[in-house]
Protein backbone atom coordinates (compact mmCIF):
# COMPACT_ATOMS: atom_id res chain seq x y z
CA UNK A 1 0.00 0.00 0.00
CA UNK A 2 1.57 3.24 -1.04
CA UNK A 3 0.74 6.67 -1.15
CA UNK A 4 -2.29 7.79 -4.10
CA UNK A 5 -0.34 9.16 -6.92
CA UNK A 6 -0.96 7.72 -10.43
CA UNK A 7 -3.20 4.98 -9.28
CA UNK A 8 -3.61 1.01 -8.99
CA UNK A 9 -4.46 -1.61 -10.65
CA UNK A 10 -5.61 -5.28 -10.54
CA UNK A 11 -5.81 -7.64 -13.40
CA UNK A 12 -5.42 -11.65 -14.29
CA UNK A 13 -1.54 -11.64 -16.00
CA UNK A 14 1.34 -9.08 -14.98
CA UNK A 15 1.73 -8.22 -18.43
CA UNK A 16 -2.30 -7.27 -18.40
CA UNK A 17 -1.72 -4.94 -15.18
CA UNK A 18 1.68 -3.62 -16.32
CA UNK A 19 0.13 -2.40 -19.47
CA UNK A 20 -2.53 -0.80 -17.58
CA UNK A 21 0.41 0.52 -14.77
CA UNK A 22 2.59 2.03 -17.60
CA UNK A 23 -0.98 4.14 -18.59
CA UNK A 24 -1.17 5.44 -15.42
CA UNK A 25 2.44 6.15 -14.84
CA UNK A 26 2.36 8.37 -18.60
CA UNK A 27 -0.93 10.60 -17.22
CA UNK A 28 -3.81 8.47 -18.45
CA UNK A 29 -7.05 8.31 -16.41
CA UNK A 30 -8.20 5.25 -15.25
CA UNK A 31 -10.04 4.54 -18.37
CA UNK A 32 -7.50 4.73 -20.29
CA UNK A 33 -5.61 1.90 -18.19
CA UNK A 34 -8.23 -0.33 -18.51
CA UNK A 35 -8.58 -0.07 -22.13
CA UNK A 36 -4.51 -0.79 -22.40
CA UNK A 37 -4.91 -3.99 -20.08
CA UNK A 38 -8.11 -5.01 -21.92
CA UNK A 39 -6.01 -4.17 -25.51
CA UNK A 40 -3.26 -6.58 -23.99
CA UNK A 41 -5.20 -9.06 -21.74
CA UNK A 42 -6.43 -10.21 -25.48
CA UNK A 43 -2.56 -11.37 -26.10
CA UNK A 44 -1.71 -12.68 -22.48
CA UNK A 45 -5.03 -14.09 -21.60
CA UNK A 46 -6.36 -14.77 -24.81
CA UNK A 47 -7.96 -17.95 -23.88
CA UNK A 48 -10.38 -16.01 -21.70
CA UNK A 49 -11.20 -12.83 -23.85
CA UNK A 50 -10.32 -11.14 -27.11
CA UNK A 51 -11.62 -9.17 -30.15
CA UNK A 52 -14.31 -11.76 -30.57
CA UNK A 53 -15.53 -11.78 -27.11
CA UNK A 54 -18.23 -9.40 -25.23
CA UNK A 55 -18.21 -7.33 -21.74
CA UNK A 56 -19.03 -4.89 -19.61
CA UNK A 57 -17.24 -1.82 -17.69
CA UNK A 58 -18.73 0.33 -15.01
CA UNK A 59 -16.82 3.68 -14.89
CA UNK A 60 -17.48 6.22 -11.55
CA UNK A 61 -16.14 8.59 -8.67
CA UNK A 62 -13.60 11.43 -9.85
CA UNK A 63 -16.92 13.57 -10.60
CA UNK A 64 -17.60 10.96 -13.30
CA UNK A 65 -21.66 10.30 -13.46
CA UNK A 66 -21.70 6.14 -12.80
CA UNK A 67 -21.98 4.34 -15.82
CA UNK A 68 -22.40 1.06 -16.71
CA UNK A 69 -21.46 0.43 -20.86
CA UNK A 70 -22.97 -2.80 -21.66
CA UNK A 71 -21.04 -4.23 -24.98
CA UNK A 72 -21.85 -7.98 -24.35
CA UNK A 73 -22.46 -10.93 -26.52
CA UNK A 74 -25.86 -10.63 -28.75
CA UNK A 75 -28.25 -13.59 -29.86
CA UNK A 76 -27.33 -13.94 -33.60
CA UNK A 77 -29.71 -14.70 -36.17
CA UNK A 78 -31.15 -18.12 -37.12
CA UNK A 79 -32.60 -19.06 -40.36
CA UNK A 80 -34.23 -22.34 -38.93
CA UNK A 81 -33.64 -24.04 -42.60
CA UNK A 82 -31.84 -26.84 -41.53
CA UNK A 83 -28.25 -25.50 -42.81
CA UNK A 84 -26.84 -24.35 -38.65
CA UNK A 85 -24.18 -26.60 -37.67
CA UNK A 86 -24.86 -28.52 -34.56
CA UNK A 87 -23.41 -27.58 -31.31
CA UNK A 88 -20.12 -29.94 -30.12
CA UNK A 89 -19.63 -30.41 -26.35
CA UNK A 90 -16.43 -30.84 -24.77
CA UNK A 91 -15.53 -31.69 -21.40
CA UNK A 92 -13.62 -29.34 -19.06
CA UNK A 93 -11.94 -30.90 -15.43
CA UNK A 94 -11.07 -28.62 -12.71
CA UNK A 95 -10.09 -30.87 -10.96
CA UNK A 96 -12.33 -31.70 -8.24
CA UNK A 97 -15.59 -30.61 -10.17
CA UNK A 98 -16.29 -31.03 -14.62
CA UNK A 99 -18.10 -28.91 -16.47
CA UNK A 100 -19.18 -29.61 -20.35
CA UNK A 101 -19.20 -26.47 -22.71
CA UNK A 102 -20.24 -26.17 -26.26
CA UNK A 103 -18.23 -24.60 -29.14
CA UNK A 104 -18.30 -24.77 -32.42
CA UNK A 105 -19.32 -22.58 -35.87
CA UNK A 106 -23.15 -23.15 -33.76
CA UNK A 107 -21.70 -21.14 -30.25
CA UNK A 108 -20.60 -18.04 -31.92
CA UNK A 109 -22.46 -14.94 -30.97
CA UNK A 110 -22.48 -11.06 -31.47
CA UNK A 111 -19.12 -10.36 -30.35
CA UNK A 112 -19.25 -6.26 -28.51
CA UNK A 113 -15.45 -6.00 -27.98
CA UNK A 114 -14.49 -3.62 -30.42
CA UNK A 115 -17.65 -1.57 -29.89
CA UNK A 116 -17.41 -1.56 -26.35
CA UNK A 117 -13.35 -0.32 -26.42
CA UNK A 118 -14.58 2.69 -28.95
CA UNK A 119 -16.92 3.71 -27.20
CA UNK A 120 -15.36 3.53 -23.88
CA UNK A 121 -12.15 5.73 -25.14
CA UNK A 122 -14.56 7.89 -27.05
CA UNK A 123 -16.95 8.90 -24.04
CA UNK A 124 -13.93 8.49 -21.09
CA UNK A 125 -10.36 8.60 -22.71
CA UNK A 126 -7.80 10.61 -23.09
CA UNK A 127 -5.31 9.27 -24.39
CA UNK A 128 -5.54 8.34 -28.18
CA UNK A 129 -6.63 4.73 -28.82
CA UNK A 130 -3.64 4.15 -31.88
CA UNK A 131 -1.31 4.55 -28.95
CA UNK A 132 -2.78 2.39 -26.47
CA UNK A 133 -3.34 -0.46 -28.92
CA UNK A 134 0.17 -0.75 -29.90
CA UNK A 135 2.00 -2.45 -27.37
CA UNK A 136 -0.58 -5.15 -27.57
CA UNK A 137 -0.12 -5.28 -31.22
CA UNK A 138 3.57 -5.84 -30.45
CA UNK A 139 3.54 -8.16 -27.86
CA UNK A 140 1.26 -10.53 -30.06
CA UNK A 141 3.55 -9.92 -32.53
CA UNK A 142 6.44 -11.44 -31.06
CA UNK A 143 4.61 -13.58 -28.98
CA UNK A 144 3.98 -14.15 -25.22
CA UNK A 145 5.46 -16.51 -22.64
CA UNK A 146 2.89 -18.96 -21.49
CA UNK A 147 2.86 -18.88 -17.47
CA UNK A 148 1.50 -21.60 -15.41
CA UNK A 149 -1.89 -19.61 -14.77
CA UNK A 150 -2.57 -19.49 -19.29
CA UNK A 151 -1.26 -22.81 -19.21
CA UNK A 152 -3.23 -24.36 -17.14
CA UNK A 153 -6.13 -23.14 -18.51
CA UNK A 154 -4.82 -24.67 -21.82
CA UNK A 155 -4.12 -27.87 -20.34
CA UNK A 156 -7.90 -28.59 -19.44
CA UNK A 157 -9.05 -26.93 -22.92
CA UNK A 158 -6.91 -28.87 -24.77
CA UNK A 159 -9.87 -30.53 -26.43
CA UNK A 160 -11.17 -27.16 -27.25
CA UNK A 161 -8.15 -25.72 -28.82
CA UNK A 162 -7.19 -28.55 -31.10
CA UNK A 163 -11.15 -28.81 -32.57
CA UNK A 164 -10.16 -27.06 -35.71
CA UNK A 165 -6.99 -26.61 -37.78
CA UNK A 166 -6.95 -22.57 -37.55
CA UNK A 167 -6.67 -23.39 -33.52
CA UNK A 168 -4.76 -25.83 -33.25
CA UNK A 169 -2.24 -23.82 -35.59
CA UNK A 170 -2.21 -21.60 -32.68
CA UNK A 171 -2.01 -23.49 -29.51
CA UNK A 172 -0.36 -26.98 -31.08
CA UNK A 173 2.41 -26.05 -33.26
CA UNK A 174 3.92 -28.86 -34.85
CA UNK A 175 0.99 -31.06 -33.19
CA UNK A 176 2.54 -30.51 -29.66
CA UNK A 177 0.07 -28.34 -26.80
CA UNK A 178 1.80 -25.31 -25.90
CA UNK A 179 3.04 -25.93 -21.66
CA UNK A 180 4.23 -23.35 -19.55
CA UNK A 181 6.98 -21.36 -20.88
CA UNK A 182 5.65 -22.14 -24.42
CA UNK A 183 5.66 -18.79 -26.77
CA UNK A 184 2.39 -18.19 -28.10
CA UNK A 185 2.26 -15.94 -31.34
CA UNK A 186 -0.98 -14.41 -32.92
CA UNK A 187 0.64 -11.79 -36.12
CA UNK A 188 -2.69 -11.77 -37.81
CA UNK A 189 -4.24 -10.63 -34.11
CA UNK A 190 -1.81 -8.05 -33.95
CA UNK A 191 -2.87 -6.64 -37.37
CA UNK A 192 -6.46 -6.70 -36.26
CA UNK A 193 -5.39 -4.64 -33.01
CA UNK A 194 -3.75 -2.37 -35.25
CA UNK A 195 -6.55 -1.76 -37.20
CA UNK A 196 -8.67 -1.26 -34.62
CA UNK A 197 -6.41 1.63 -32.97
CA UNK A 198 -6.38 2.94 -35.95
CA UNK A 199 -9.85 2.63 -37.95
CA UNK A 200 -11.87 1.95 -34.87
CA UNK A 201 -14.32 -0.46 -34.75
CA UNK A 202 -15.93 -0.16 -38.33
CA UNK A 203 -13.52 -2.65 -40.09
CA UNK A 204 -15.12 -5.64 -37.54
CA UNK A 205 -19.02 -4.65 -37.55
CA UNK A 206 -19.21 -3.29 -41.31
CA UNK A 207 -16.25 -3.92 -43.20
CA UNK A 208 -13.69 -6.23 -43.99
CA UNK A 209 -12.91 -7.88 -41.10
CA UNK A 210 -16.71 -8.35 -40.33
CA UNK A 211 -17.05 -9.96 -43.83
CA UNK A 212 -14.11 -12.70 -43.36
CA UNK A 213 -15.61 -13.48 -40.10
CA UNK A 214 -19.30 -14.21 -41.30
CA UNK A 215 -18.04 -15.64 -44.90
CA UNK A 216 -15.65 -17.99 -43.08
CA UNK A 217 -18.98 -18.94 -40.11
CA UNK A 218 -21.34 -19.19 -42.54
CA UNK A 219 -19.87 -21.94 -44.52
CA UNK A 220 -19.23 -23.70 -41.98
CA UNK A 221 -22.58 -23.56 -40.74
CA UNK A 222 -22.69 -20.84 -37.89
CA UNK A 223 -25.64 -18.23 -37.77
CA UNK A 224 -23.17 -14.96 -37.25
CA UNK A 225 -24.74 -12.77 -40.52
CA UNK A 226 -24.05 -9.64 -41.49
CA UNK A 227 -26.92 -7.86 -40.51
CA UNK A 228 -26.17 -8.84 -37.00
CA UNK A 229 -22.77 -7.49 -36.93
CA UNK A 230 -23.74 -4.04 -38.63
CA UNK A 231 -27.02 -3.53 -36.22
CA UNK A 232 -24.53 -3.87 -32.92
CA UNK A 233 -23.55 -1.31 -30.52
CA UNK A 234 -21.96 -0.68 -27.13
CA UNK A 235 -24.87 0.61 -25.05
CA UNK A 236 -24.68 2.98 -22.11
CA UNK A 237 -26.83 1.78 -18.42
CA UNK A 238 -27.43 3.11 -15.39
CA UNK A 239 -26.15 0.84 -13.08
CA UNK A 240 -27.93 -1.04 -10.42
CA UNK A 241 -27.94 1.37 -7.29
CA UNK A 242 -28.21 -0.30 -3.62
CA UNK A 243 -27.73 0.36 -0.11
CA UNK A 244 -25.59 -2.39 2.21
CA UNK A 245 -25.05 -1.56 5.10
CA UNK A 246 -23.47 2.16 5.75
CA UNK A 247 -22.34 1.86 1.60
CA UNK A 248 -23.70 2.07 -1.60
CA UNK A 249 -23.66 -0.62 -3.91
CA UNK A 250 -23.30 0.00 -7.77
CA UNK A 251 -23.37 -3.34 -10.15
CA UNK A 252 -23.97 -4.84 -13.38
CA UNK A 253 -28.22 -3.99 -14.20
CA UNK A 254 -30.55 -5.62 -16.47
CA UNK A 255 -30.35 -7.42 -18.89
CA UNK A 256 -27.51 -8.53 -17.59
CA UNK A 257 -28.31 -11.26 -14.59
CA UNK A 258 -25.38 -11.34 -12.22
CA UNK A 259 -25.72 -7.90 -10.97
CA UNK A 260 -29.33 -8.27 -10.13
CA UNK A 261 -28.48 -11.79 -8.49
CA UNK A 262 -25.34 -10.15 -6.54
CA UNK A 263 -27.75 -7.25 -5.49
CA UNK A 264 -30.59 -9.58 -4.15
CA UNK A 265 -28.15 -11.60 -1.92
CA UNK A 266 -26.71 -8.38 -0.50
CA UNK A 267 -30.21 -7.30 0.37
CA UNK A 268 -30.85 -10.49 2.34
CA UNK A 269 -27.53 -10.08 3.82
CA UNK A 270 -28.49 -6.71 4.81
CA UNK A 271 -31.41 -7.41 6.60
CA UNK A 272 -29.33 -9.53 8.92
CA UNK A 273 -26.54 -8.83 11.59
CA UNK A 274 -22.87 -7.72 10.35
CA UNK A 275 -21.17 -10.06 9.94
CA UNK A 276 -23.46 -12.14 8.81
CA UNK A 277 -22.61 -15.81 8.86
CA UNK A 278 -21.70 -18.61 7.23
CA UNK A 279 -24.83 -20.01 6.71
CA UNK A 280 -26.31 -16.60 5.95
CA UNK A 281 -24.15 -16.02 2.95
CA UNK A 282 -24.90 -19.63 1.35
CA UNK A 283 -28.73 -18.96 2.13
CA UNK A 284 -28.64 -15.60 0.24
CA UNK A 285 -26.57 -17.78 -2.36
CA UNK A 286 -29.40 -19.99 -2.43
CA UNK A 287 -31.97 -17.67 -2.82
CA UNK A 288 -30.17 -16.05 -5.32
CA UNK A 289 -29.71 -19.18 -7.41
CA UNK A 290 -33.96 -20.01 -6.64
CA UNK A 291 -34.75 -16.62 -8.54
CA UNK A 292 -33.06 -18.07 -11.63
CA UNK A 293 -36.33 -19.03 -12.97
CA UNK A 294 -37.50 -19.01 -16.89
CA UNK A 295 -39.80 -16.07 -15.48
CA UNK A 296 -36.53 -14.22 -14.40
CA UNK A 297 -34.72 -15.11 -17.45
CA UNK A 298 -37.33 -13.54 -19.86
CA UNK A 299 -37.93 -10.47 -17.67
CA UNK A 300 -34.48 -9.25 -17.63
CA UNK A 301 -34.68 -7.52 -20.85
CA UNK A 302 -38.00 -5.78 -19.84
CA UNK A 303 -38.05 -2.60 -18.60
CA UNK A 304 -38.31 -1.79 -14.99
CA UNK A 305 -37.49 -5.27 -14.17
CA UNK A 306 -35.19 -4.91 -11.65
CA UNK A 307 -37.41 -2.84 -9.06
CA UNK A 308 -40.26 -5.01 -9.59
CA UNK A 309 -38.04 -8.10 -8.61
CA UNK A 310 -36.65 -6.52 -5.78
CA UNK A 311 -39.89 -4.59 -4.78
CA UNK A 312 -41.36 -8.42 -4.71
CA UNK A 313 -38.77 -9.79 -2.33
CA UNK A 314 -37.72 -7.07 -0.13
CA UNK A 315 -40.97 -4.97 0.75
CA UNK A 316 -23.82 -11.68 -12.78
CA UNK A 317 -14.02 -14.29 -18.04
CA UNK A 318 -11.47 -11.88 -17.64
CA UNK A 319 -11.65 -8.90 -15.18
CA UNK A 320 -9.59 -5.53 -14.83
CA UNK A 321 -10.23 -3.18 -11.74
CA UNK A 322 -8.49 0.30 -11.52
CA UNK A 323 -8.60 3.31 -9.57
CA UNK A 324 -6.79 6.94 -10.46
CA UNK A 325 -5.43 9.22 -8.71
CA UNK A 326 -8.61 11.76 -8.60
CA UNK A 327 -10.49 9.08 -7.71
CA UNK A 328 -12.06 7.37 -10.76
CA UNK A 329 -12.92 3.48 -10.54
CA UNK A 330 -13.28 1.29 -14.04
CA UNK A 331 -14.18 -2.04 -13.57
CA UNK A 332 -14.19 -3.93 -16.36
CA UNK A 333 -15.57 -7.86 -17.44
CA UNK A 334 -14.90 -9.37 -20.40
CA UNK A 335 -15.38 -13.24 -21.70
CA UNK A 336 -14.64 -15.11 -24.61
CA UNK A 337 -16.71 -17.81 -22.69
CA UNK A 338 -14.01 -20.54 -23.49
CA UNK A 339 -14.33 -20.09 -26.89
CA UNK A 340 -15.63 -21.50 -29.73
CA UNK A 341 -12.01 -23.14 -31.25
CA UNK A 342 -12.95 -21.11 -34.76
CA UNK A 343 -10.23 -19.16 -35.26
CA UNK A 344 -11.29 -16.77 -38.27
CA UNK A 345 -8.28 -16.60 -41.01
CA UNK A 346 -6.71 -13.58 -41.43
CA UNK A 347 -7.77 -11.88 -38.57
CA UNK A 348 -6.15 -14.15 -35.72
CA UNK A 349 -9.46 -13.86 -33.94
CA UNK A 350 -11.19 -16.69 -31.70
CA UNK A 351 -15.28 -16.04 -31.59
CA UNK A 352 -16.90 -16.37 -28.49
CA UNK A 353 -19.07 -19.47 -27.69
CA UNK A 354 -21.41 -17.68 -25.44
CA UNK A 355 -24.48 -19.33 -27.19
CA UNK A 356 -23.34 -22.31 -26.06
CA UNK A 357 -22.66 -21.50 -22.67
CA UNK A 358 -25.06 -23.72 -20.09
CA UNK A 359 -24.64 -20.94 -17.77
CA UNK A 360 -25.90 -18.85 -19.83
CA UNK A 361 -28.84 -20.38 -21.50
CA UNK A 362 -30.12 -22.08 -18.49
CA UNK A 363 -33.73 -22.63 -20.34
CA UNK A 364 -32.18 -24.28 -23.24
CA UNK A 365 -29.63 -23.06 -26.58
CA UNK A 366 -30.93 -20.98 -29.06
CA UNK A 367 -34.31 -19.67 -27.68
CA UNK A 368 -32.77 -16.00 -27.52
CA UNK A 369 -34.10 -13.78 -30.26
CA UNK A 370 -31.94 -12.43 -32.63
CA UNK A 371 -30.66 -8.73 -31.56
CA UNK A 372 -31.06 -10.06 -27.51
CA UNK A 373 -28.46 -9.35 -24.97
CA UNK A 374 -27.45 -12.62 -23.46
CA UNK A 375 -28.27 -12.77 -19.59
CA UNK A 376 -24.46 -12.81 -18.62
CA UNK A 377 -23.56 -13.63 -14.70
CA UNK A 378 -21.09 -10.86 -15.46
CA UNK A 379 -20.86 -7.85 -12.64
CA UNK A 380 -18.19 -5.19 -12.63
CA UNK A 381 -18.91 -3.78 -9.25
CA UNK A 382 -17.89 -0.59 -7.50
CA UNK A 383 -18.80 0.13 -3.49
CA UNK A 384 -19.31 3.85 -2.46
CA UNK A 385 -18.37 5.00 0.70
CA UNK A 386 -19.47 8.78 1.64
CA UNK A 387 -20.05 9.81 -2.03
CA UNK A 388 -16.19 8.27 -2.72
CA UNK A 389 -14.85 5.13 -4.11
CA UNK A 390 -13.81 2.59 -1.46
CA UNK A 391 -13.95 -0.77 -3.83
CA UNK A 392 -13.50 -1.46 -7.42
CA UNK A 393 -14.46 -4.99 -7.95
CA UNK A 394 -15.37 -7.59 -10.51
CA UNK A 395 -14.38 -11.65 -11.50
CA UNK A 396 -14.61 -14.27 -14.05
CA UNK A 397 -16.11 -17.80 -12.78
CA UNK A 398 -19.07 -18.42 -14.83
CA UNK A 399 -22.02 -19.20 -12.43
CA UNK A 400 -19.48 -18.68 -9.49
CA UNK A 401 -19.16 -14.76 -10.64
CA UNK A 402 -21.99 -13.61 -8.04
CA UNK A 403 -21.33 -15.83 -5.05
CA UNK A 404 -17.20 -14.57 -5.53
CA UNK A 405 -18.07 -11.18 -5.46
CA UNK A 406 -20.11 -11.33 -2.47
CA UNK A 407 -17.71 -12.83 -0.08
CA UNK A 408 -15.49 -9.89 -0.95
CA UNK A 409 -17.59 -7.42 -0.75
CA UNK A 410 -18.86 -9.03 2.49
CA UNK A 411 -15.35 -9.41 3.50
CA UNK A 412 -14.08 -5.38 3.27
CA UNK A 413 -17.19 -4.27 4.39
CA UNK A 414 -18.71 -6.42 7.17
CA UNK A 415 -15.83 -7.88 8.51
CA UNK A 416 -13.29 -5.07 7.64
CA UNK A 417 -10.46 -7.11 6.14
CA UNK A 418 -7.91 -5.27 3.48
CA UNK A 419 -8.83 -5.79 0.03
CA UNK A 420 -5.62 -8.82 -0.61
CA UNK A 421 -6.66 -10.60 2.45
CA UNK A 422 -10.96 -10.51 1.25
CA UNK A 423 -9.69 -11.93 -2.33
CA UNK A 424 -7.37 -14.20 -0.54
CA UNK A 425 -9.68 -15.67 1.63
CA UNK A 426 -11.55 -19.23 1.32
CA UNK A 427 -14.83 -19.19 -0.45
CA UNK A 428 -17.81 -21.30 -1.43
CA UNK A 429 -20.34 -21.72 -3.62
CA UNK A 430 -23.90 -22.82 -3.72
CA UNK A 431 -25.54 -24.20 -6.67
CA UNK A 432 -28.52 -27.51 -7.30
CA UNK A 433 -28.61 -28.06 -3.70
CA UNK A 434 -24.37 -28.70 -3.16
CA UNK A 435 -22.62 -26.53 -1.39
CA UNK A 436 -18.28 -26.29 -2.67
CA UNK A 437 -16.20 -25.33 -0.53
CA UNK A 438 -12.14 -24.62 -0.59
CA UNK A 439 -10.16 -25.80 1.89
CA UNK A 440 -9.86 -23.85 5.12
CA UNK A 441 -13.98 -22.98 5.36
CA UNK A 442 -16.11 -24.01 8.49
CA UNK A 443 -18.93 -25.85 8.09
CA UNK A 444 -19.99 -26.81 11.07
CA UNK A 445 -22.73 -24.75 11.37
CA UNK A 446 -24.78 -26.42 8.36
CA UNK A 447 -26.67 -29.26 9.04
CA UNK A 448 -25.19 -32.77 8.62
CA UNK A 449 -26.97 -34.00 5.57
CA UNK A 450 -26.23 -31.09 3.41
CA UNK A 451 -24.00 -32.44 0.11
CA UNK A 452 -20.93 -31.11 0.20
CA UNK A 453 -17.83 -30.59 -2.31
CA UNK A 454 -14.80 -30.27 -0.59
CA UNK A 455 -11.27 -29.01 -3.07
CA UNK A 456 -8.01 -29.78 -1.80
CA UNK A 457 -6.94 -26.11 -2.78
CA UNK A 458 -7.98 -22.70 -3.71
CA UNK A 459 -9.44 -23.34 -7.25
CA UNK A 460 -10.33 -21.56 -10.63
CA UNK A 461 -13.42 -22.46 -10.35
CA UNK A 462 -14.26 -20.36 -7.16
CA UNK A 463 -13.40 -16.97 -9.89
CA UNK A 464 -11.02 -14.59 -10.37
CA UNK A 465 -11.58 -11.46 -8.30
CA UNK A 466 -9.48 -8.60 -9.64
CA UNK A 467 -10.13 -5.49 -6.46
CA UNK A 468 -8.44 -2.46 -5.89
CA UNK A 469 -9.61 -0.23 -2.75
CA UNK A 470 -9.42 3.01 -1.89
CA UNK A 471 -8.79 4.47 1.65
CA UNK A 472 -8.48 7.66 2.32
CA UNK A 473 -5.35 8.83 0.61
CA UNK A 474 -4.02 5.52 0.30
CA UNK A 475 -4.49 2.37 -2.50
CA UNK A 476 -3.87 -0.88 -2.62
CA UNK A 477 -4.44 -4.06 -4.67
CA UNK A 478 -5.34 -7.33 -5.36
CA UNK A 479 -5.25 -9.72 -7.79
CA UNK A 480 -6.83 -13.38 -7.43
CA UNK A 481 -4.49 -15.92 -6.62
CA UNK A 482 -6.87 -18.71 -8.15
CA UNK A 483 -6.33 -17.15 -11.93
CA UNK A 484 -2.88 -16.04 -11.85
CA UNK A 485 -3.99 -12.41 -10.98
CA UNK A 486 -2.17 -9.24 -9.89
CA UNK A 487 -1.99 -6.26 -8.60
CA UNK A 488 0.36 -2.95 -9.41
CA UNK A 489 0.70 0.57 -7.46
CA UNK A 490 2.05 3.53 -9.56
Amino acid sequence: MGDVERGVIAAGHPLTAEAGARVLREGGNAVDATVGAMLTSFVSESLLTGLGAGGYMLVAGGGIEPTLLDFFVEAPTRIGDGSEAELLGVGVSFGDAEQVFYIGPASCGVYGVPAGICEAARRWGTVPLEELAAPAARLAREGVVLNAGQAYVAEILVELLTSTPECAALWAPGGQPLREGGLLRNPELSEALLRLGRDGAEPFYRGDIATAVCDWLSARGGSLRAGDLAGYEAIEREPVKMAYRDREILTNPPPSAGGTLLAYALALLDRGPSPPTLRAVIDAMAAAQSERTPEFVEGLDQDGFLGRFLASRLGSTTHISVIDGDGCACSATCTNGEGSGVVVPGTGMHINNVMGEEDLNPLGFHLHPAGRRMPSMMAPSVVMRDGEVELVLGSAGSNRIRSALLQTIVGVVDHAMPVRAAVDAPRVHYEDGVIFAEPGVELDELDADVRVVRFGALNLFFGGVQAAQRQGSLLSGAGDPRRGGVAVDV
